[in-house]
């Protein structure tokens, strides 16, 4: 039975390399690592391209694939029964690469093994406890780690086999084919699925929500009120980039502990659903203890989950600015944060260089209008002198250019969403 499984693997690896697929931005980054000694650790959320961007990283390569999102794996116990039948399919493989390996009950003891006799070893996951306590925990200073988010604009824009170059972004035509999939993208996300096929995107990231809340996180922690996990999932979809307190939060959804509702979160992060953002502080404990604000990772999700029927467009480009900011390298409430001023303005973004700000960026989809302009700079302007940073951005729909503002000569860049996509 397990050998026929392995078999049955070997033959989906076949099929999958026979594909054409999109080179992700990370690609030359695995290449580099591919060679050593150290694991190599894909996580991210599921149907993103994990699996995809493993194959693609040992293409060339003689591996064994084995995916453990197979039932016929659920009630494993002997793992040298596993490791026999590996190499009965693959006798002369070096490289094994486990997909969905969280779903294996002790993993951890069993990679560790594997890499002691020297195997290289390439693991995918959709939960992000693979980065935390159980990766960390057994394998120590020898793992390399990447993160496959679903596709950023770039991604998006070469499945869609549009090309252009920098030259021809002033043309009009081009101005208005690039607004045209920026729209597109911005509603229906990058889930590559939904990018590549001609699939309806609602129906999908229903069924691809409810999966994640299925079998990432109902059944995995044996979650008894399922409907309340169900329940937090679709409140954050509806309020993507706003703040919450748990208590407020725990409120509104009638919980009965703060407890209770703070481990549901957590499962929905280590899931790769939501994310949140801590508000900046020179105090860690002042970090944890006040208002969060809430991000999905894909914009599509909103759309097929959210209470609302239509999204608010600034909120839309929030979380997208937001995405994009952790697919340019930036580490959640690390060297990311949110920011308040002492007289309560909000600033969306505040990026930190070791123990400096390095920037502060507001998000508006409607900066030309008088009224949201002023908020925004008087914002800006306010966190700029209590933080020292005079690095300031404000990232809209199309406004482009430099103002200088107040009488210290501070200037802010006004950047297109569409710049801030494509260019680093």
């Amino acid at each position: 039975m397990l050998i026929n499984t392995i078999f049955q693997h070997k033959a989906e690896k076949e099929r999958l390399l026979a594909k054409t697929y999109i080179t992700r931005k990370k690609y030359d980054f695995g290449m580099k690592y591919l060679s050593t000694p150290l694991i190599k650790v894909i996580t991210g959320p599921r149907r993103a391209g994990k699996s995809v961007f493993a194959l693609l990283l040992l293409k060339n390569k003689d591996f064994a694939y084995i995916n453990f999102d197979d039932e016929n794996l659920l009630n494993l116990d002997n793992y040298d029964d596993l490791l026999k039948a590996i190499f009965e399919v693959y006798p002369k493989t070096n490289y094994i690469l486990f997909d969905e390996i969280q779903n294996l009950p002790n993993w951890e003891i069993f990679v560790s093994k594997l890499h002691r006799r020297g195997y290289n070893l390439i693991l995918t996951g959709s939960n992000a406890r693979l980065l935390s306590r159980e990766l960390s925990t057994a394998l120590t200073g020898r793992f390399i780690s990447l993160e496959i988010l679903p596709f950023g604009f770039l991604e998006y824009l070469a499945a869609k086999k549009y090309y252009f170059s920098k030259e021809e972004l002033n043309l009009p035509e081009k101005k208005g084919e690039l607004s045209f999939h920026l729209k597109n993208y911005l509603v229906n996300g990058g889930f590559p699925e939904i990018v590549i096929s001609d699939l309806y995107p609602k129906t999908y990231l229903e069924t691809l929500f409810d999966a994640i809340l299925l079998k990432d996180i109902v059944k995995r922690y044996n979650v008894r009120f399922s409907q309340k996990i169900s329940d937090i999932a679709l409140y954050l979809s509806s309020n993507l980039s706003s703040e919450f307190s748990f208590n407020r939060l725990k409120n509104i959804l009638e919980f009965r502990s703060t407890s209770t509702l703070q481990n549901y979160l957590k499962y929905l992060e280590e899931a790769y659903l939501v994310f949140l953002l801590n508000r900046y502080s020179f105090k860690i404990k002042e970090q944890i203890k006040t208002a969060k604000k809430i991000y999905l990772v894909d914009n599509g999700l909103a759309l097929a989950k959210s209470f609302q029927f239509s999204q608010n467009f600034g909120q839309l480009i929030e979380n997208l600015v937001f995405i994009e900011l952790v697919r340019k390298g930036y580490k959640l409430n690390n060297n990311l944060f949110c920011y308040q001023t002492r007289n309560g303005r909000q600033i969306d973004f505040l990026l930190r260089k070791g123990l400096q700000v390095e920037k502060l960026i507001q998000v508006s989809s409607q900066i030309e209008d008088w009224q949201t302009r002023e908020r925004e700079v008087k914002a800006l302007k306010e966190a700029s002198q209590e933080l020292n940073c005079q690095n300031l951005e404000i990232i809209s729909w199309n406004k482009e250019g430099k103002e200088k503002i107040g009488h210290e000569n501070e200037t802010i860049t006004f950047t297109p969403l569409i710049n801030f996509l494509l260019f680093d």
